[in-house]
């Protein structure tokens, strides 16, 4: 191969240095051009502004016909080497002055028919102009005016001598570099070519990779009639050591993820990063299907151990996701279509996980779709609509406020509870917009109840995690509230516990400037997770809310009645308001009521109302009988 490269490289030289002399004469000719042109115009230039001069000093000459001021106003010029000769004519085209420079013919007689215009004639060796004398409009004379080209041509000719001196240094500059630039261009095409096919963060083969490979072990399949597997591998939880703890320290666990998936699998079987957290693998002659499920699990185990990283243990789990040719599709683009489908449903079915493809996945998946496609157009077509369920105080039953409920009018399905949506809006990210929906028309409707003089109540409002979580939250919750002109002493924000403490640090400075807009906050599904009692003295709340699964039970499930009561005291030495959801019994709201729970919400008292009833109720006594 060396050799070889040798014999055809010089050849391949010659016509690179012969196009790139071509070149560079093309472009120095038309240079050498554009230089003669502006060189002469310049010239020209000067001449005409010469004989401006000189035709103005004459007039009084031709007026009086005195022609010893006209010669002496002539042999001006001769300051000027280009001039050789300049004679001044009278309107009958007869000489009236000259001057000649000394070695140079005299002016010949006036031949032109036209004087009235200026006339050029020139050429290589001389340039002769003819230009009218004009004194108060009217044409009193003509200027004629010869001059050579020498300092012209000489300037020239300086050009070209070095222009072709810059054109052979190029050259031959052009001639020593363009072996190292063949050897650069080469070493950029491997790189390019590298970079097409390889990840540079993990060095494992790319997407594109993966696609070719794909492709072409799937033809191979169909035409031997046999079976293969692709598998789609997702980390779980990456996101959040990428975000908490930076892209460096991601690339890193990035690597030695693909570093552990390498050393569990055959020598021929090769792992792909087609993603940020994604990896596949496809493994050909899968017939046997248990062989899929033993490689998954292995890849499940491998990274289930510890990562060491920076002196700290970072801990990944992966879900799996597989899909068999020819039982699962014929072509690419299904086969991965499905498997992300598994992986996807072992992700929502707690992580860490391996997932077949079956049917029904894909009517789910497909229902999904459909469902998200759904969403957008309720959105855009106004299909959305608030109720508000009563909060009313356990001793007096008396309406203190209400929360709002997203309800969803189907145009086919009728209403949808939020159970039915919301999920896959989270999912989505449809929930940003739909939550914004929610909150503008809670503030527009806190205005229309403030301007029907209705007593004051407070309106909870939901903000999902995702949401909150959102970089333009706070600009546009202040957006919202100077263009609805809400109250926002009556709004409150119910935000749920395992949200705030995701990033708690942060969460303290968001919820902060929220309640310095003058917005209450409550804790939502208090219970539930898993608050630290150090950042809860620190989140500017105001109200915990106890989730409706623990009030379920009370006063007969002796561990609900210990949550409960232990809540209630809790809230109680922290200065917060609790409010109980779900209340549907008298003996819960009993119990709930003699352990110092202020507040209850649930069917016991009011579903959930549409804006026109809840505006009825408004208007009443505000005082709910127990249902």
């Amino acid at each position: 191969m060396g050799p070889t490269n040798q014999k055809s490289d010089p050849p391949v030289r010659r016509v690179h240095i012969l196009a790139v002399g071509v070149a560079l004469l093309t472009g120095s000719v038309f240079l050498v051009a554009v230089e003669y042109a502006s060189l002469r115009n310049q010239f020209i230039s000067g001449l005409e502004l010469q004989m401006r001069i000189v035709a103005n000093n004459s007039v009084a000459a031709l007026l009086f016909r005195d022609q010893i001021a006209a010669t002496e106003t002539l042999s001006t010029l001769s300051a000027s080497p280009d001039v050789d000769a300049a004679a001044l004519y009278n309107l009958q085209q007869e000489r009236f002055a000259e001057f000649v420079r000394q070695g140079e013919h005299t002016v010949e007689s006036l031949t032109l028919a036209d004087t009235g215009d200026i006339v050029r004639r020139i050429n290589t060796q001389s340039a002769e102009i003819w230009q009218p004398v004009i004194y108060g409009g009217n044409q009193v004379g003509i200027l004629y005016l010869r001059a050579n080209t020498h300092n012209l041509n000489y300037q020239l000719l300086w050009y070209i001598g070095t222009t072709s001196l810059v054109m052979l240094a190029t050259l031959l500059g052009a001639a020593l570099l363009l072996g190292r630039l063949q050897r650069a261009v080469t070493r950029a095409e491997e790189r390019v070519g590298y970079l097409a096919n390889y990840d540079t963060v993990t060095h494992l083969p790319n997407r594109y990779a993966f696609g070719q490979k794909f492709q072409q072990l799937l033809e191979e399949a169909g035409a031997q009639k046999s079976v293969l597997a692709v598998l789609v591998l997702d980390l779980d939880d990456f996101k959040v050591i990428n975000d908490t703890l930076g892209h460096y320290v991601g690339d890193s666990l990035l690597r030695m993820v693909s570093q552990r998936l390498t050393s569990v699998v055959r020598q021929d079987d090769v792992i792909y990063r087609v993603g940020g957290d994604e990896f596949a693998m496809i493994l050909n002659h899968a017939e046997d299907v248990d062989r899929v499920k033993v490689i998954a699990e292995k890849f499940i185990r491998v990274l289930s151990e510890p990562f060491m990283l920076d002196d700290r243990n970072l801990y990944v789990g992966v879900s799996i996701g597989a899909s068999i040719y020819p039982r699962d599709g014929d072509d690419v683009a299904q086969l991965l279509r499905n498997a992300d489908a598994a992986m996807y449903h072992a992700k929502s079915h707690g992580k860490n996980k391996f997932q077949l493809f079956s049917e029904e996945m894909h009517y789910k998946s497909s229902t999904r779709l459909t469902l998200e496609g759904e969403l957008r157009d309720a959105l855009e077509q106004g299909q959305f609509e608030l109720c508000y369920q009563p909060q009313v105080s356990l001793q007096t039953r008396q309406l203190l406020g209400v929360e709002a409920l997203i309800r969803w009018n189907h145009p086919q399905k009728g209403l949808l509870l939020p159970s039915e949506f919301i999920p896959m809006a989270e999912e989505s990210g449809l929930i940003v917009p739909i939550g914004e929906w929610i909150l503008r028309t809670a503030c527009q409707d806190i205005r229309s109840w403030h301007e029907q003089r209705f007593r004051p109540i407070s309106l909870s409002v939901n903000l999902s995690g995702r949401q909150f979580r959102e970089d333009g939250l706070i600009d546009l919750v202040a957006r919202i509230l100077h263009e609805t002109k809400a109250n926002p002493d009556m709004l409150e924000f119910e935000i749920t516990e395992s949200v705030l403490m995701d990033d708690a640090e942060s969460t303290v400075a968001r919820l902060a400037a929220l309640s310095g807009m003058g917005i209450h906050l409550a804790i939502d599904d208090f219970g539930t997770g898993y608050s630290s009692m150090t950042y809860l003295k620190r989140f500017p709340v105001e109200r915990l809310k106890i989730d409706h699964s623990f009030i379920r039970d009370i006063p007969h499930d002796q561990d609900d009645v210990a949550i409960t009561v232990a809540t209630i005291q809790m809230a109680r030495g922290l200065k917060l308001e609790v409010i109980a959801e779900g209340i549907e019994t008298g003996a819960q709201a009993q119990f709930l009521q003699e352990h110092g729970c202020e507040i209850g919400q649930g069917y016991l008292y009011s579903a959930p109302l549409a804006k026109r009833e809840m505006e009825k109720l408004l208007r009443s006594g505000q005082v709910l009988a127990a249902a």
